[in-house]
């Protein structure tokens, strides 16, 4: 009976976080909530509605911890940004280019399956699996081939005091041989990970050394930024931390930031201006955690960070 009761004891906090997090699959996407609260939505259909730039696959709204949406869909200073998302300019085959990621271009991302992973412990995860094509890469018969096979994974854990962790994995495998990708072909070399963020007027942006200054081009990054600001409920403060996984290429990669109608490159999206071949055998997988929350100190973001990467 003591045996029994122990057990018991040690499986009782699972139970209850099991029942916290739940992930529900709708015609348009998935959604995970939280208790009845919604923590983020991840699109599988795009909207007919916005012509050119429409896609599936990237994630919109992400809620606050008060219920605050805090990403921005289709702005209209940039139509080609969608919430939490990753793409890049330059796709090749050898020396063909193939379309533009970035811009929605002569490319296409098409979700293949979306199912939810059982894993161990209280939080809760979907594996996407998704093709890459374009119309300037075809069969003799004119069908689209796809040229990379993506699987992307989500993973929620729940609310912990003031903050939640999200987590995202990206593993991008070539189709074909040659594949190569690469961001703008400018000094900021822009694309890959790239959440569009509503940014109200008192935004602030610091790493572990303290207030980071946004620039033109690219400033040195030490693994994890931090957006805060007048972003939760009624002008509530809120904060969402990017950390970058030391197993990324190019690990700490410096950031691209913008106060004002732009996404934030944090971490500064590999490989950057020059592109970078992805291989057939190998994939290449980028890995990001957000952090969700109400005002941490850095020294507990740092601690964080220093988790994740363990």
């Amino acid at each position: 009976m003591r045996f029994h009761l122990l057990i018991l004891i040690q499986i009782l906090p699972w139970l209850g976080f099991s029942q916290k997090t739940a992930i529900d699959f709708h015609d348009e996407g998935v959604m995970f909530s939280e208790k009845g609260s919604q923590v983020l939505f991840y699109r599988t259909k795009s909207d007919p509605s916005q012509g050119e730039y429409q896609r599936p696959h990237y994630i919109h709204p992400l809620y606050s911890l008060d219920g605050e949406i805090m990403t921005e869909d289709y702005p209209e200073d940039h139509l080609h940004h969608h919430g939490i998302f990753w793409a890049w300019h330059q796709l090749y085959i050898g020396e063909k280019r193939i379309g533009d990621g970035w811009e929605n271009r002569d490319f296409k991302w098409t979700i293949l399956s979306v199912e939810e992973e059982k894993i161990d412990g209280p939080a809760k995860r979907i594996v996407s699996k998704v093709k890459w094509t374009s119309p300037l890469w075809t069969d003799d018969a004119g069908v689209e081939v796809p040229f990379v096979s993506e699987t992307t994974k989500i993973t929620v854990h729940p609310q912990d005091r003031a903050y939640r962790l999200i987590d995202i994995e990206i593993s991008i495998l070539a189709l074909e041989p040659k594949v190569r990708i690469g961001g703008s072909e400018d000094a900021k070399g822009y694309g890959g990970f790239s959440p569009r963020i509503k940014l109200p007027k008192d935004i602030r942006f610091s790493d572990k050394t303290g207030a980071v200054v946004p620039q033109t081009t690219p400033v040195d990054g030490n693994g994890w930024l931090d957006i805060s600001g007048a972003m939760g409920r009624d002008g509530a403060q809120s904060g969402l931390s990017i950390l970058s996984h030391p197993d990324n290429p190019g690990y700490p990669n410096p950031w691209i930031m913008r106060s004002k109608r732009s996404m934030q490159n944090a971490v500064y999206p590999y490989p950057g201006a020059t592109p970078v071949p992805i291989s057939t055998e190998e994939p290449t997988i980028l890995k990001y955690r957000l952090i969700i929350h109400s005002g941490l100190k850095s020294s507990e973001i740092d601690r964080l960070h220093k988790q994740y990467c363990q």
